[in-house]
């Protein structure tokens, strides 16, 4: 188990994170918030490239900071851009970088192997990287983070860039790995979690809003949410009387999936909400959906 307690991260005056309480076992997380909401930072701070100005984080009852390198070697964690040598193969960046952290270099090849054919690279294995595609690019990005069979695997918008369908093979490859560890998916990107995470992590004003699952995420606005069809010239009125989650044109009039807390009209029609409206309400005041 991974726990933050009582975290809070300073730069100077300014607060980047307050007060985080969070816990961790096997699973995929999402951590979903806008960006610049303090993902990247609390990222930072469970893989140590930061540390807490209060608070502690704890894995199996040890402080991390404590633990220092026995923690760190549990770790995999992909950033947001990763450096790689783009005259290299994968093969060959991944002895490279299981060298750097000092791995036998005969278990190093059987593991960068097996790795390779994890992702779906055992076909290009010593093609030279600068030939790749940003979803391949991403692939060998997983696999140097899971050089050292990881506990914790920590990923930090990997999706950005990637097209519909490598997102789809990339988030079955996570739902794969963790089945035996803990993956921390960083995202603003709600459809990257909202079909694999076992809980959902919101942050908003630096604090942590919630930590549950989808289901009863989405039902805080469950009741409140409509479909229904409305003229062009209709639309500028209705979004100021009502929270306008998207629109569709169809058949010659708009369809609009909305949000009200008020009394239904007769000619809406109740919605099951998902993980996007929710996302979409709760960073409302943030310019995040309805347009102005």
């Amino acid at each position: 188990m991974l726990v933050m307690h009582n975290v809070s991260k300073y730069f100077g005056k300014f607060c980047a994170l307050r007060n985080i309480n969070l816990e961790f076992n096997n699973g995929v997380y999402g951590l979903l918030a806008p960006n610049g909401a303090g993902k990247t930072t609390m990222i930072k701070i469970l893989t140590t490239l930061l540390f807490p100005t209060e608070g502690q984080i704890l894995y199996h009852g040890k402080d991390i900071i404590t633990l220092d390198e026995q923690y760190r070697d549990l770790l995999g964690y992909l950033p947001q851009e990763f450096g790689y040598y783009k005259n290299y193969s994968p093969y060959q960046y991944l002895l490279y970088i299981a060298a750097l952290k000092g791995i036998d270099k005969k278990d190093a090849k059987e593991r960068v192997n097996k790795l390779l054919k994890l992702v779906a690279l055992d076909a290009v294995v010593h093609k030279k990287m600068k030939k790749f595609s940003g979803g391949m690019i991403q692939r060998v990005g997983i696999a140097q983070a899971m050089l050292n069979d990881p506990k914790i695997l920590i990923l930090d918008e990997p999706t950005a860039g990637l097209d519909p369908k490598e997102r789809v093979r990339f988030r079955n490859l996570l739902t794969e790995l963790a089945r035996d560890r803990i993956v921390i998916l960083s995202t603003h990107i709600v459809s990257d979690v909202e079909s694999i995470a076992n809980e959902i992590i919101m942050i908003k004003d630096q604090e942590v809003l919630f930590q549950d699952t989808i289901r009863n995420i989405c039902s805080i606005i469950a009741g409140k949410v409509y479909e229904t069809e409305i003229e062009y010239e209709q639309i500028k009125e209705f979004r100021e009387q009502y929270f306008s989650l998207s629109e569709k044109q169809e058949e010659g009039k708009l369809k609009v999936r909305f949000i009200t807390e008020g009394t239904s009209d007769p000619s809406w029609r109740a919605v099951v909400p998902n993980l996007e409206d929710v996302f979409l309400h709760i960073y409302r005041d943030e310019g995040i959906g309805q347009e102005a």
